[in-house]
């Protein structure tokens, strides 16, 4: 097991550059907030060992993510994202628009600490993973223009799951996130990452229902258990979350759930 790194200044060192880095490159390089299935923050870790799943380590480290729902404004569509085959976690399934991580050490910074001075939503600070949803999603989307006014946090989810999809019985790599639901509208241009992302596609909510029903597509687990909790309740109340000032589908309790069985490594049973 590997335990994280002493606690961090909260001084941001550097920009973030992900067209200079492969998969590899930032499995070794992004560093990752550690943080208590409560999500108090307790360090660092690289991305590699926070994903890296094995018996001494069944469920990795856990560590803060966000996943981006980005409906159209005029159809309230979803967008639906299917992850590279060169993504190293999970590739090749589909998704939400984009699922990443804040960082440490960047500017804008992504950690929302306890010492960080901005707006509260229902006592859950924000600021850190919306910059950090900008940044992927001009990274991966080549989306621009985006600011961390247009997205509106719900709630989080705290879950782990093995990729038993891609590696089988005995995965090395998995994830095991307090991931932070931000919900936004728009249609933007995009021009798709290759390295991220392979395809997308704009779905309504009874389109998506019959999508997970088909045998041969595939989904993130983190995205079928939010859909398959109050994902559908979040979205049928979409223009309330959207409206500005409005909080009432804030939720600050962290929801957990653990994967469906398919997800679970031998070493998990």
């Amino acid at each position: 097991p590997h335990s994280p790194h002493s606690l961090f200044s909260t001084t941001p060192s550097t920009t973030w550059d992900g067209t200079s880095m492969s998969q590899t490159d930032m499995m070794q390089k992004d560093m990752l907030i550690t943080t208590t299935s409560h999500d108090e923050i307790l360090g660092s870790e690289s991305k590699y060992i926070a994903h890296a799943f094995s018996p001494s380590s069944p469920r990795g480290v856990v560590h803060r993510a966000f996943s981006v729902f980005l409906f159209h404004p005029l159809t309230s569509k979803m967008l639906l994202t299917r992850r590279a085959a060169s993504k190293i976690t999970f590739p090749d399934v589909w998704t939400n628009a984009c699922c990443s991580h804040p960082l440490h050490g960047l500017d804008p910074d992504e950690v929302d600490s306890n010492g960080r001075e901005e707006v509260e939503v229902r006592g859950v600070r924000t600021g850190g993973v919306k910059n950090a949803a900008v940044r992927k999603l001009r990274h991966e989307l080549g989306v621009e223009g985006m600011e961390v006014e247009g997205f509106h946090f719900v709630t989080r989810f705290h879950y782990w799951a093995a990729d038993t999809l891609t590696y089988g019985r005995n995965p090395e790599w998995g994830e095991h996130e307090i991931d932070y639901i931000l919900f936004a509208v728009g249609d933007p241009e995009m021009e798709l990452n290759g390295e991220e992302v392979s395809e997308v596609m704009w779905v309504g909510m009874e389109e998506l229902k019959e999508m997970f029903e088909d045998p041969d597509m595939l989904w993130s687990p983190w995205f079928k258990g939010i859909m398959d909790r109050k994902g559908y309740e979040y979205w049928n109340n979409l223009d309330a979350i959207v409206s500005s000032g409005n909080d009432e589908y804030v939720d600050k309790e962290i929801r957990y759930f653990d994967p469906d069985k398919e997800f679970y490594a031998d070493y998990n049973l």
